[in-house]
């Protein structure tokens, strides 16, 4: 395979000029998940840049999720991941550049979605995963840990259901967030009703997509997070 890559200048900046040089280089040899990079050698030759430059151009694709780095073998080209979306959406949380209401209310928007079309397009064993998740929930109650981690992967579930790469990464993006204000929702809910009826709400959404009921699915989706607002509200989360 020839690589085609314009040169670039040493200088302020070269590192960004480079890292922009590599992933051009991915699109015009339409470079997929696994393929690998050329060497260091022949980038540093092509570029026309040391292969220190390389080195911390390759270091920036990876922390971008972009390329996988493995000691002694050649950079390859990553697979879709979430984590590179997650830490934006917690510094902005964290300097109060988004809200947690703002991002319940982004939540709702998809998932009420993502629940309509895994409804539409969910196999057999994606309905199966996502109802597993949402009766693990409901027969543990006490176990809050446990119920925090099965509904992550009920969400997660749902989105891979929906059949659309890019709400998975969504939805993905904002577990870090999720972790950090799930146990104080969780919590704000004294009541064992309360709780159990959000449990149930789970099981009733996966009951519709098993059923294939995408207004159903919906429908339960947008009450979750209707009661989910409620409950953090309540907690004093803005």
């Amino acid at each position: 395979m020839q690589f085609a890559a314009s040169k670039v200048n040493d200088g302020s900046g070269r590192v960004s000029a480079t890292v922009g040089a590599i992933t051009r280089l991915m699109r015009t040899n339409d470079l997929g998940p696994g393929d690998r990079l050329p060497s260091e050698a022949a980038l540093s030759r092509d570029l026309n840049v040391s292969r220190t430059v390389i080195r911390e151009a390759f270091r920036s694709l990876a922390a971008m999720r972009l390329i996988e780095l493995s000691v002694g073998k050649r950079a390859t080209v990553a697979e879709l991941d979430y984590a590179a979306l997650s830490p934006l959406i917690e510094h902005g949380v964290h300097t109060e550049q988004i809200s947690i209401q703002q991002v319940y209310d982004v939540r709702r928007t998809i998932e009420q979605r993502t629940a309509t079309l895994a409804a539409l397009r969910r196999s057999d064993d994606q309905g199966r995963e996502i109802l597993d998740h949402a009766e693990a929930m409901r027969a543990n109650p006490d176990a809050q840990e446990l119920v925090m981690e099965h509904d992550l992967g009920f969400h997660m579930a749902i989105a891979k259901a929906a059949r659309n790469p890019v709400f998975t990464l969504i939805v993905g993006a904002f577990e870090g967030v999720t972790r950090q204000t799930w146990p104080i929702g969780w919590r704000s809910r004294k009541d064992r009703e309360e709780q159990l009826f959000m449990l149930d709400l789970h099981v009733n959404i996966a009951t519709a997509i098993v059923a294939g009921n995408p207004q159903a699915a919906s429908e339960n989706m947008a009450l979750h997070f209707d009661e989910s607002v409620r409950a953090i509200v309540a907690a004093g989360i803005a």
